[in-house]
């Protein structure tokens, strides 16, 4: 273990792994901050093991299957497989054992005192327990099925994130050893039950795995149980599909779908008082190693204690501040208006802008008689999409529409294909994009006559087309009918429909085609403008920085003086701060109320700022592997909002913010007394809530570290 901890502190890059458990850590501090209302705390505890579930699902199964095709590639961190595994396990160790401590010492004491309360089953009194028993009777035990593992019924095949006991029974009487049988926790009904209000009002719920573990017995009448205990297996979930021998996509990636709850068995969760032979029995059954189990403190699926954040709707104390996002003010009453757009390029800022006029703009356009084409990429949304429902309208009245679906958007393909059959049905041209890539590009065309001509009309976004998430996430879109944009989007619909092989693109940076040559062209420009003399400097605001060739292009600008400042989310596998290589890159990652998921790109230039949006972010499949949209911004007004607003807010939070270090973890920035205290996205919900004409502006000039930073990494 010494061995890997001195390579990921030599290496020139940070292990992507490590990385992206660095930043569940800052979504843990969430869960950890007092500050916090204690539902929100709860909130952000349950996204942490949602988050580690997908990262098992898809990272760590790609690792083990690197280990067991004896693999000897190492990335640029120098890690191998194995190595990165082990340094994985005892991270995510730490991890759970803070999860669970916060869980039963702060998070279920605070709720109490609130009348809130998870109670054991064991330990309800009588008459609450005959409720719960005739409950499980009544609404439970007709669902569940003993599954016994004997001669005739082998090991049985345990969904991918079911929660399953595992119960050992024995005949009465029967000289022969011990059973073992599972029963599923059933994934139809709620995990959490509400048990009858008290006189005191208090509220008080317990667990659905702690209700079928007390009365287990039932499902095995004349047996003798020995004990059943709670056990949840992570699947590799990754979707396998050879696009070129696909003769139909949808058809081939509906039967991967159906294997993802079969995929191989990548990690082990169980409760502390499971007994060791127990373990070695699940172990051997699912071809898994001792370094694979995780035993836990309390529930073994803590994503289902996300459930209790609506226990309290009346204490507003106990989440954030309800909020209404505003209607933008350059469309008249938040409608979709052609004529406002194309008067003026708008920026929409979402979630402290409403979503709205995206959907008032197609529903419009769905009945619009001179209207006369849609052209949509759809990577994901809602379950009941009005985005769909409009686009479906449109067909109806005899447009023209076409809807580039991306079927492999990971976890959301079945909700894809479900979309795609409606859409098809409806007479909507649904295409699937281009061999090998993903599209995830955020775009609609709309064409319409006006007069003797045709105008195109634009939309492009660093978001989904998702109604619900657009209030969760903070994301930024363009409504322009420029015609540079608009003729350069409909050249890129033409390749993604198959009508043309090559564009060519001059404002759009389009990924796989020129987005990772004219970024690199760009960074490289401001460390000429550097060497002439003339002023540099770099504004980044990503997800994910993980691209070897654009780290390395980072370090080389920094190495001649150029000041780079980024805001990454997430994964970030370049090392800041190292003398000599990047003392002038200061990185930061801002974790709060919405998932920070916009991306800016902002060069300096001289003083005449290249400033694009879209919906890379600095990754290998962004760049090379995904079709993707990076597009300029042009007006001078809405270049000014970004310059001298968005990105000095976003430079300026010293309260959410943290800051990486050369050693690959984050801190808080020192806030001495008396320092005027920023937090971006509440300035941005005051500015919006209040509308006034103009963002207000911190006192940071922008493409500049704030001075609280200055001591720090």
């Amino acid at each position: 273990m010494d061995n890997i901890w001195m390579l990921l502190s030599t290496s020139n890059y940070i292990n992507r792994e490590l990385s992206w458990l660095e930043f569940n850590q800052r979504v843990l501090e969430e869960a950890q901050d007092p500050t916090q209302p204690l539902l929100e705390r709860l909130k952000f505890l349950t996204i942490v093991s949602s988050n580690l579930d997908e990262f098992f699902e898809i990272r760590v199964a790609a690792l083990k299957q690197l280990l067991e095709n004896r693999s000897d590639a190492h990335g640029p961190d120098g890690l191998r497989a194995g190595e990165t595994l082990a340094a994985i396990r005892q991270r995510v160790q730490r991890m759970i054992f803070e999860q669970y401590e916060l869980l039963h010492k702060i998070l279920l004491p605070a709720l109490e005192k609130k009348n809130i309360f998870l109670r054991p089953v064991a330990q309800l009194e009588e008459i609450r327990l005959e409720w719960t028993r005739n409950t499980f009777r009544k609404d439970i035990l007709p669902i569940l099925t003993p599954l016994a593992v004997v001669p005739s019924h082998p090991f049985p095949q345990l969904l991918n994130k079911s929660v399953n006991l595992a119960v050992l029974y024995s005949k009465p009487g029967a000289q022969e050893s011990t059973r073992h049988a599972f029963v599923q926790v059933p994934r139809g009904i709620p995990r959490i039950i509400a048990l009858p209000t008290t006189e005191s009002g208090a509220k008080e719920f317990i667990l659905l795995s702690d209700l079928v573990r007390h009365f287990v017995s039932e499902v095995f009448p004349g047996m003798k149980i020995h004990g059943a205990w709670p056990t949840r297996i992570t699947r590799n979930s990754e979707l396998y599909i050879d696009e070129e021998e696909a003769q139909n996509l949808l058809l081939t990636i509906e039967e991967e779908l159906q294997k993802r709850n079969r995929g191989a068995a990548v990690r082990l969760e169980i409760p502390e008082d499971c007994p060791v032979e127990i373990e070695k029995y699940l172990l051997g059954r699912l071809h898994l190693g001792p370094e694979d189990v995780y035993r836990v403190v309390g529930p073994v699926n803590l994503t289902q204690l996300f459930a209790l954040t609506e226990a309290d709707r009346n204490d507003t104390s106990l989440r954030d501040p309800a909020f209404t996002p505003a209607l933008p003010a350059a469309l008249p009453g938040g409608s979709g208006d052609f004529e406002a757009i194309r008067q003026k390029d708008i920026l929409l800022h979402h979630p402290y802008e409403s979503f709205t006029p995206i959907v008032t703009l197609l529903e419009n356009a769905a009945e619009d008689p001179d209207v006369l084409a849609i052209k949509m990429t759809l990577y994901r949304t809602s379950g009941d999409s009005p985005v769909v429902n409009a686009l479906i309208q449109a067909a109806r009245n005899e447009k023209q529409v076409t809807v580039l679906v991306e079927l492999k958007a990971r976890f959301d393909e079945a909700n894809n294909i479900a979309w795609a059959k409606k859409m098809e049905e409806a007479g909507i041209h649904v295409v699937y994009g281009l061999v090998g890539l993903k599209t995830h590009c955020k775009t609609i065309l709309f064409v319409r006559r006006e007069g003797e001509h045709l105008r195109t009309y634009l939309h492009l976004g660093t978001g989904n087309y998702h109604p619900r998430t657009a209030r969760l996430y903070t994301d930024l879109g363009l409504l322009t009918s420029r015609t540079s944009l608009t003729t350069e989007a409909a050249a890129l619909f033409n390749v993604l429909t198959g009508m043309s092989e090559t564009a060519h693109f001059d404002e759009l940076l389009v990924a796989p085609f020129n987005l990772a040559p004219r970024l690199i062209e760009m960074i490289n420009r401001e460390r000429a403008h550097l060497r002439a003399g003339r002023k540099a400097g770099i504004f980044i605001k990503v997800n994910s920085l993980v691209d070897q060739e654009m780290i390395d292009t980072f370090y080389s600008a920094s190495q001649e003086g150029v000041s780079i400042d980024m805001v990454i989310r997430g994964i970030c596998c370049l090392r800041p701060g190292v003398p000599g290589l990047s003392e002038n890159i200061h990185v930061r990652s801002i974790v709060d109320r919405f998932l920070e998921h916009s991306r800016i790109y902002v060069f300096h230039n001289d003083g005449d700022p290249l400033i694009y949006l879209g919906s890379a972010d600095l990754m290998p499949r962004n760049l090379h592997r995904r079709v993707e949209v990076v597009f300029p911004i042009l007006d001078p007004d809405l270049r000014r909002n970004i310059l001298e607003s968005i990105v000095p807010s976003y430079l300026a939070d010293n309260t959410k913010a943290r800051f990486l270090g050369s050693d690959g973890l984050s801190t808080r920035p020192a806030c001495p007394a008396g320092t005027t205290r920023h937090r971006v996205q509440e300035e941005f919900l005051r500015h919006y809530t209040a509308a006034p004409l103009e963002m207000p502006r911190p006192a940071v000039a922008p493409v500049a570290r704030p001075a609280t930073e200055a001591s720090g990494s």
